[in-house]
């Protein structure tokens, strides 16, 4: 490898870098280019860096002008869409989760990881942060890296892919690097990727159900035989125990969440079926009791009547926001008093000065040292549920209180130290501009994301 350094000024070698010194006043403008090419090829051009930054400048208003949110926060929900649009990998479509890797939950802490790839259980919010914005183009391109990713035995879906498609994902350690502000290990590559989680299968119909009822078209949506297939899988082994939503480093279990989202799957192709006719009509019956017998078992073994809540993982008396979703995906409806005791509960005992925590990390049930902070997505997630509950007041305190947490430029990280006033984990985070997105939408719009994905839901009990 060699790099090549355009200045107006003269730069030299330094162990292995290229060092420039210059001075610069308030009236002074300097600019330069740095970039890197292979020493066996060509030396590149040089660029004009005041041309590619009007370029740059140009194309990016062209493409905000794009957006059709025209509500209350349209400001804020173009920031973040932009936020989007630069951790999304062109070639492929994939939206990163964020651009960094191992930037800790807690300083001086053990949880840090690689976030550099592509999360399937983000699929159905981004998916709907784009369309309800105007760009179906970039709604395609993530919904056709999504189906060319999975394609293949749905018993080897894999939470998470790279941003091209990889599988391989192998996590390592680096020892020679001290991380930020101490905080090690410094990790290259993730080990969740191959662990087995159900949640995955009910976003995967959930996208598909999104994307027919957008009417985007027909070969970016999931493939009728593949979906067949993850539904036929899933019937074989939505009653396992698996590492949840969270991706716990502990033993599995029967998290309640993952048991919705299996239930979720299978309400998805009962509508692909008779709504849209992509899946065959004739196993609607079939999956319909599926569908019921699961309702029922989450209903009995995930809720606890004593603590008037919905619990983390059957038989347990913890909580967990991921709970936060059952009104969202159409599991209860909002009015339903055991999902306004599970909010009540999640306020009581997750919330930390207005803000989130995923779950009782003191449960030991992720099998991990320390604390971390709390999530600022699963924050976004009490104020959609407020919203659907009626309580617009509360929500919209919450939600103007998250826009306060961006940094000078509007951006987000995962999570938030409320001790500190400090953002933790990597950095940008697309789940929290997502969630941005679609909070601002259910708060201004008359029938937004949550309501959108509620729609059309059959029963419930």
């Amino acid at each position: 490898m060699a790099c090549v350094s355009t200045v107006p000024f003269r730069s030299r070698e330094k162990d292995q870098t290229t060092v420039a010194s210059f001075e610069i006043g308030p009236s002074t403008r300097r600019s330069f280019s740095l970039t890197w090419f292979p020493s066996t090829g060509p030396v590149p051009l040089p660029l004009d860096s005041l041309a590619a930054r009007t370029h740059a400048r140009r194309w990016w208003r062209e493409w905000v002008d794009r957006c059709t949110y025209d509500d209350e926060w349209r400001d804020d929900v173009i920031r973040s869409l932009i936020t989007l649009k630069a951790l999304t990998y062109e070639p492929s479509g994939a939206v990163c989760a964020a651009a960094t890797t191992s930037l800790p939950e807690s300083l001086g802490g053990a949880r840090n990881w690689d976030y550099r790839y592509s999360w399937l259980r983000d699929a159905t919010f981004t998916l709907q942060a784009f369309l309800l914005s105007g760009y179906t183009e970039e709604a395609a391109g993530w919904a056709r890296w999504l189906r060319r990713a999975v394609a293949g035995s749905p018993g080897e879906l894999q939470i998470m892919y790279g941003v091209g498609g990889e599988r391989r994902l192998t996590e390592i350690e680096l020892g020679s690097l001290s991380g930020y502000q101490g905080s090690k290990p410094v990790r290259v590559g993730n080990k969740a990727s191959t662990q087995f989680q159900l949640d995955v299968f009910g976003e995967a119909l959930d996208t598909a159900l999104t994307a027919a009822r957008n009417a985007l078209p027909r070969e970016v949506g999931w493939d009728p035989d593949l979906m067949l297939a993850i539904v036929d899988h899933l019937e074989t082994v939505w009653g396992e125990p698996d590492s949840g939503i969270w991706e716990v480093r502990g033993p599995r279990r029967h998290f309640t969440h993952s048991k919705v989202m299996a239930w979720v799957a299978f309400d998805r192709a009962i509508r692909l079926a008779e709504e849209h006719h992509i899946l065959p009509a004739d196993r609607v019956a079939h999956w319909t009791r599926l569908r019921d017998r699961i309702h029922a078992e989450v209903c009995d073994k995930g809720f606890d009547p004593q603590i008037n809540s919905f619990t983390q993982y059957y038989g347990s008396t913890l909580l967990d926001a991921s709970l936060l979703m059952l009104a969202p995906v159409g599991f209860l409806d909002s009015g339903d008093p055991r999902i306004a005791g599970t909010v009540a509960a999640i306020q009581q005992r997750l919330v930390e000065d207005g803000f989130v925590r995923r779950y009782q990390s003191d449960g030991g049930v992720d099998g991990l040292t320390g604390p971390e902070g709390t999530f600022l997505m699963t924050t976004f997630w009490l104020a959609d549920n407020l919203a659907l509950m009626g309580r617009s007041g509360e929500a919209r305190h919450i939600f103007e209180r998250l826009l306060g947490m961006r940094n000078d430029v509007g951006l987000l990280s995962g999570e938030y130290d409320p001790s500190t006033g400090g953002m933790l984990g990597n950095f940008p985070q697309a789940f929290s501009h997502v969630a941005l997105i679609n909070t601002a939408a259910n708060l201004s719009m008359a029938k937004g994301p949550s309501k959108m994905r509620m729609a059309g839901d059959p029963k419930r009990n």
